[in-house]
């Protein structure tokens, strides 16, 4: 949240940033070009780090999350145990092998590059636009109120969680396992009465203000800028030639 309000593409409007991400996910997606990954990478990183002013090892850090997840989860399609080996690679274990198949780890790559390409389009939207004007980006999409009035009250409500575990943090509440057991656990029961509490607060300065069933914020008005509209379509454009010539 405080690295979304002090970006240096939070002028930017949130319908572009959001329309970027969308179309660059789903060309991604479509595509499964490594080379188009490559592309969207390496832009998207660009633009979080140096035009976003993102910390680069914050930014990898989030980066090396859905790594290791994806490493996981690809991990079937690259390692096959069989009394057949196959054309990639081949190690003998006893009368079975640990083998795998070039086809196997090109779908493994190209999945993991895909991937990892969509996750930094999130990132660029996640991490340089404010939760409200995402908000307000759906609401002009048509997207049913109470979604995205829920979603506003689950954000606010996250600052909690944020600050219970700060404090428990600063106790050492999670200094080894027995204690980071038991420290949840806490947590969650000081959460439950936490969140009823401020739940009730809030519905009754909202009802002190007018409220009449409808959250309504306030939005500052960021125009589309010609060259920030001319700079996406040129890279979408970009990008759909190469995932269509450069698989």
């Amino acid at each position: 949240d405080h690295y979304c309000y002090h970006s240096g593409l939070r002028g930017v409007n949130a319908g572009l940033k959001f329309a970027y991400a969308a179309a660059t996910m789903l060309i991604c997606l479509i595509s499964r070009s490594l080379a188009a990954a490559a592309l969207v990478l390496l832009a998207n990183g660009i633009l979080t780090v140096k035009k976003g002013r993102i910390p680069f090892p914050f930014y990898r850090k989030l980066m090396l999350v859905p790594l290791a997840f994806l490493i996981l989860g690809t991990a079937a399609m690259i390692l096959n145990l069989s009394k057949t080996p196959l054309d990639a690679y081949a190690v003998s274990i006893g009368s079975w092998y640990l083998t795998g198949s070039r086809n196997g780890i090109r779908q493994a790559v190209r999945l993991i590059g895909s991937s990892l390409a969509s996750v930094s389009c999130l990132y660029v939207l996640s991490l340089n636009t404010p939760m409200p004007e995402i908000l307000l980006v759906l609401e002009k999409l048509h997207c049913p109120e109470l979604l995205t009035e829920l979603m506003l009250l689950i954000y606010r409500y996250i600052f909690i969680l944020a600050a219970i575990r700060t404090s428990q943090n600063c106790r050492l509440g999670y200094q080894d396992y027995r204690t980071s057991l038991r420290s949840f656990g806490e947590l969650c029961a000081v959460l439950f009465v936490r969140a009823l509490k401020r739940s009730n607060d809030l519905y009754t300065a909202m009802e002190a203000r007018g409220y009449d069933g409808k959250i309504r914020i306030l939005h500052e008005k960021r125009p589309v800028k010609r060259k920030e509209l001319t700079a996406v379509i040129v890279f979408e454009l970009i990008l759909t030639g190469v995932a269509l010539w450069i698989r």
